[in-house]
């Protein structure tokens, strides 16, 4: 005669089986993430240039980081990048989103054409904004003909202009991808709200005001956490159109991970740099949680 299996045993089963699930996939997670961060961390209390093998130096990579000039400038254009970039990725793509709310007739073409930059490779678009800057771009060209500058402007080519060019390209980029965060937080607001603030007075710019930024504060403040992660992490502008110059006036933390790393083989002072560039993004996600678990409670 069979026994009966305990009761625990069927309990158990159940929580164990969406773990078997989720196996797979945190396996994948384990090989392409987990191990490589933790051998990077290891690597960065190293000497390491892939052709000896490391040597345990303890924080010597962390000192010569904190004597390094250039660190210290690529953390300063980081900085500038979230304080320029992010708030008008937060702002213009809301009323880019209100504007094509509208139920107006080709309303969804606009739609398409404020989502094409997003679809389009960032190695095109950093192409044609390369040749858009150039000294004899279209962007010159127009100066020169309206007379607003005689000789142009050196858009990538100046320490004051390369790196608030790159930003532009990057803004262009994003605007349509938070629309599309924005547009559907939008639809999600009942019509019987804006129809009794009109009725109240409420009308215009001022219904906006009134309903839909406090109605929106989530999917703010979730665009405003994506951005500057994104801001952070920001490269492939910067190889393209710039390469960090010049004199490392466009160059931010990953563009100097990726310069340590595979132009200089210093593996183990890459991976210290990038440490500090992980800490500065958990710094910013801890932030998001802190903010949002504040906002339940009040």
């Amino acid at each position: 005669m069979d026994k009966q299996l305990p009761k625990s045993w069927h309990i158990d089963q159940r929580q164990l089986t969406p773990y078997l699930f989720l196996l797979p996939a945190l396996l994948i997670l384990g090989l392409t993430v987990f191990y490589p961060a933790i051998q990077a961390f290891y690597l960065s209390f190293t000497r390491y240039d892939l052709i000896d093998s490391p040597q345990w130096i303890g924080v010597a990579n962390f000192r010569r980081l904190w004597a390094d000039p250039i660190f210290w400038q690529t953390l300063r254009n980081t900085i500038l990048y979230l304080v320029c970039v992010v708030p008008i990725l937060v702002i213009a793509p809301l009323g880019l989103a209100i504007l094509v709310n509208q139920k107006l007739r080709g309303i969804r073409w606009f739609r398409v054409a404020y989502y094409t930059p997003v679809i389009i490779s960032m190695v095109v678009a950093g192409i044609a904004w390369k040749w858009l800057y150039a000294d004899n771009g279209l962007l010159n060209q127009f100066l020169k003909f309206s007379g607003l500058s005689t000789e142009g402007i050196p858009w990538l080519t100046s320490p004051d202009w390369s790196i608030f060019s790159v930003m532009v390209v990057t803004i262009w980029k994003g605007l349509g991808y938070y629309m599309v965060i924005y547009l559907a937080g939008l639809q999600s607001i009942p019509e019987d709200l804006y129809e009794a603030a009109a009725i109240d007075g409420s009308d215009g710019f001022r219904k906006h005001w009134d309903i839909t930024i406090p109605l929106m504060h989530p999917y703010l403040f979730l665009v405003a956490v994506i951005s500057a992660i994104s801001a952070t992490k920001v490269f492939e502008e910067i190889y393209i159109m710039t390469q960090g110059g010049p004199l490392n006036s466009s160059k931010t933390i990953v563009y100097y991970v990726y310069e340590q790393a595979f132009q200089s083989l210093e593996i183990s002072y890459a991976c210290t740099i990038g440490l500090v560039m992980f800490m500065i993004i958990l710094a910013l996600s801890v932030l998001r949680l802190g903010v949002q678990r504040w906002e339940q409670r009040a």
